[in-house]
C-alpha cells in the first residue's frame, strides 16, 4: 500500500488476510467484497485515519471486521481507540486481530445507546446507519469539541437534508478516493436544533 510505511502496510496485510479468513465464518465483509478488500474496505479507512490530528481519543462504532476503527489503530499506534460492537462473534473477531497485529485497543462489546459515553476526540462509524438514526448515538461518545467521521455514498445530501431540521453542525465534505460518489463527512460542534 502506498502512502504508508513497509511495517504498516505489513499490519494492514495480515489484516486483510485475517478478514479473509473469517469471513466464511461470521460475516465479517460482504463475500462479493472480499475479492476488492483492499480497495473496499483498507483504503477506504485510511482515507478516515487521515483525518487524525491533534487527536488523543478515537470511538470506532460498530466496528464489525475492524474498518475503520483496526486500521486507525494500526496508522496511529499513539491514539487510544475503542471499538464497540454488538455482535459477540465479531468482538472474538477483533480482539483475536488485535492481539495478533499487537494493537492496544479497547473492545467493547455492547450496543451503542448502552456503552459507556466515551468521551473521544473522534467518533467514526462506517456503513452502519443513515445520519438521522447515526448522530444521536454518536454525540453521546463524543467530547465536546469531538469531530464525527462518517464515510457516506451519492444519497449523502439526503441523509444531510433529513437531519438538518433536528441538529445543527459544521460540516466538512471531503470526496472519497475511493468511489466517484461518495464522501468522507466530517462533522462537528453538533447542537440538536
Amino acid at each position: 500500500m502506498s502512502g504508508v510505511s513497509r511495517e504498516t502496510s505489513e499490519r494492514l496485510s495480515k489484516l486483510a488476510d485475517l478478514v479473509r479468513a473469517w469471513t466464511p465464518k461470521i460475516n465479517l465483509i460482504s463475500k462479493s467484497s472480499v475479492g476488492d478488500l483492499e480497495t473496499r474496505h483498507i483504503i477506504d479507512s485510511l482515507q478516515v485515519a487521515e483525518a487524525a490530528n491533534n487527536v488523543r481519543d478515537w470511538c470506532d462504532l460498530g466496528s464489525g471486521g475492524g474498518f475503520p476503527g483496526l486500521v486507525v489503530a494500526i496508522v496511529h499506534p499513539e491514539i487510544r481507540v475503542t471499538l464497540i460492537e454488538s455482535d459477540q462473534r465479531k468482538c472474538v473477531f477483533l480482539r483475536h486481530a488485535s492481539r495478533e497485529l499487537g494493537l492496544s485497543v479497547t473492545i467493547r462489546n455492547a450496543r451503542i445507546e448502552n456503552a459507556e459515553p466515551t468521551g473521544a476526540d473522534i467518533v467514526s462509524a462506517r456503513a452502519l446507519a443513515p445520519l438521522s438514526q447515526l448522530i444521536p448515538l454518536a454525540v453521546r461518545h463524543g467530547s465536546p469539541d469531538a469531530r464525527f467521521i462518517f464515510p457516506k455514498g451519492a444519497s449523502f445530501r439526503r441523509e444531510l437534508d433529513a437531519i438538518r431540521c433536528d441538529w445543527s453542525f459544521e460540516i466538512d465534505v471531503r470526496p472519497s478516493k475511493t468511489e466517484k460518489e461518495a464522501v468522507i463527512l466530517v462533522l462537528g460542534n453538533i447542537e440538536r436544533a
